[in-house]
């Protein structure tokens, strides 16, 4: 029996809504990730509640994906269907005015109804940030690592994840994802005067990949190329390296 998310026949069923698209830019520093959670303070909840007193109407937002606790996003995208026809600044101006300072709106768009911010996705990109040097002011948005970081030998690591892949090594052990192929299209790191830059973009991303992608790849540095290709081999999280932080990671954005 095939069963459907109540929020996918909610939008499907109803195409006289109108549908609006958000931008978001969050510090995921105090929140237990994007999606919501029973007694836990989350981002979605958070901008559903907002939402809600604005409008005076019950509302399911959907986001483009799950950021974990203490992740952060700088273009995390959502939509939700509406049974008013909102005044777009107004109503960006009153729901920044309403969330706390740690979340904010970017941008809000009427979008057409068959929009839908997860399934229509393409290509998801995640960027970390390493800092070089002690600093008060990168301590909650990027990871100080204590190691020495060779940008050129990690590029050449990364090729190892490029294309289409099963990344069962990589995703947490309970995770509710039967299918853990993923397609990689780029990961990349580049230094700054300051920081380390990681980049990865792919169609989808696991629960916990991204750090632990990163992890790996630090400890295949000392462990050779050989070492990522055994992780591949044994599907089993326990192989991986272990997680970076989640204060260094950022949703960067969304490609539809």
């Amino acid at each position: 029996m095939i069963k459907f998310d109540r929020s996918i026949l909610e939008f499907w069923n109803d195409d006289k809504l109108n549908n609006y698209m958000l931008t978001i830019q969050y510090d995921g520093t105090n929140y237990a990730g994007w999606q919501i959670q029973n007694n836990a303070s989350t981002i979605q909840q958070k901008i559903t509640d907002s939402i809600e007193v604005i409008l005076k109407e019950k509302i399911n937002l959907i986001g483009s994906g799950r950021t974990d606790t203490g992740v952060h996003a700088l273009g995390q995208i959502a939509n939700f269907r509406s049974e008013n026809e909102i005044d777009l600044y107004k109503f960006k101006y009153s729901l920044n005015a309403i969330l706390p300072f740690d979340i904010s709106i970017i941008d809000i768009q009427k979008v057409n109804p068959s929009f839908h911010a997860r399934f229509d996705a393409k290509k998801r990109s995640y960027i970390y940030l390493f800092s070089k040097f002690k600093s008060p002011f990168f301590i909650k948005y990027s990871y100080y690592y204590h190691g020495k970081v060779n940008c050129d030998l990690l590029n050449e690591l990364s090729k190892n994840f490029l294309g289409e892949k099963d990344f069962t090594s990589f995703s947490r052990k309970n995770s509710d994802t039967g299918n853990k192929i993923c397609n990689i299209y780029e990961v990349r790191w580049k230094e700054t005067k300051g920081m380390i830059i990681f980049k990865i973009e792919a169609d989808r991303f696991l629960h916990g990949m991204v750090r632990t992608i990163i992890g790996t790849l630090l400890k295949a540095v000392n462990e050779g190329e050989n070492y990522i290709e055994n992780v591949f081999t044994q599907k089993d999280r326990e192989a991986a390296g272990e997680a970076v932080p989640p204060n260094g990671l950022f949703l960067f954005k969304v490609k539809y």
